[in-house]
């Protein structure tokens, strides 16, 4: 299991913690990080470009010329794409960029980023964000006192207030809670700051489900209890009995008759 020094604000050392290795020490997977990022963003997209067809522009549809004998190229509309102010041709219409992945592989992707994270050193377990008022000077004193410069993500409760406040001008700064931790944020920004309640909401949400009234189970307990599954004999197809011949019974012969 991963270990990690909890510190406080003014970045003392408080104690040290046991990280779940289920959700904190789960190896690289660079594919299913990739395929999260995709689906993220392209969910993002809005999809309202649009282009405007010789359906949609304005202009008369009278033909501005005969067909033949003007010794010009002959032109039905005016509104046609070949003309300035005419239609657009396979322009972008609007359309919806988002498709669904599958809830275990985005915790997965999850998990794989948090891992590396912490095997880069760059995440900072806190106790806690105990602001007095929400100000933005403070939080940012605190974040020099952590050693935090760069772009930082910070993972807490929304409940804290005054931490919502005060990192509203900090542009290098975002804060999310552990429900609306995404995989974007979490490789956009370099450094990583979470809360102690906040890690446990993280184990509890990303890591092995607990059975019924027992602790929680690994995988491998998970793969021994699993039944074996029955294998089923094949049904095999009785090819179809032929009809027996008839077998025609031979004329009785006729018996010569003797003079």
């Amino acid at each position: 299991m991963p270990t990690v020094k909890v510190r406080n604000l003014k970045n003392e050392e408080v104690r040290e913690v046991e990280l779940s290795d289920a959700v904190f020490g789960a190896p690289l997977n660079e594919g299913l990080i990739h395929a999260a990022v995709r689906n993220y963003m392209a969910n993002a997209r809005q999809g309202t470009s649009a282009t405007k067809t010789r359906g949609d522009v304005s202009g008369a549809g009278r033909k501005l010329w005969k067909q033949k004998g003007t010794g010009r190229a002959r032109i039905a509309s005016l509104r046609s794409p070949l003309w300035k102010g005419g239609g657009n041709v396979h322009g972008p219409q609007p359309r919806d960029w988002s498709y669904n992945m599958p809830k275990k592989m985005r915790q997965g992707a999850l998990r794989s980023a948090l891992s590396e994270r912490v095997r880069e050193g760059k995440v900072t377990l806190i106790d806690g964000w105990s602001l007095d008022k929400p100000k933005t000077s403070e939080f940012v004193g605190a974040l020099r006192q952590l050693g935090h410069e760069g772009k930082t993500l910070i993972v807490d409760s929304f409940d804290n207030e005054n931490l919502l406040l005060s990192t509203r001008n900090v542009q290098s700064a975002k804060v999310v809670n552990s429900f609306g931790l995404n995989i974007y944020d979490l490789l956009y920004h370099e450094q990583l700051i979470i809360s102690e309640a906040a890690a446990k909401e993280l184990e509890q949400l990303l890591g092995p489900k607990k059975e019924n009234g027992g602790e929680t189970a690994t995988e491998e307990d998970q793969v021994e209890a699993a039944p074996a599954a029955e294998v089923k004999p094949k049904r095999t197809r009785k090819p179809a009995e032929k009809p027996a011949k008839k077998t025609e019974k031979p004329a009785p012969r006729r018996k010569k008759e003797t003079a």
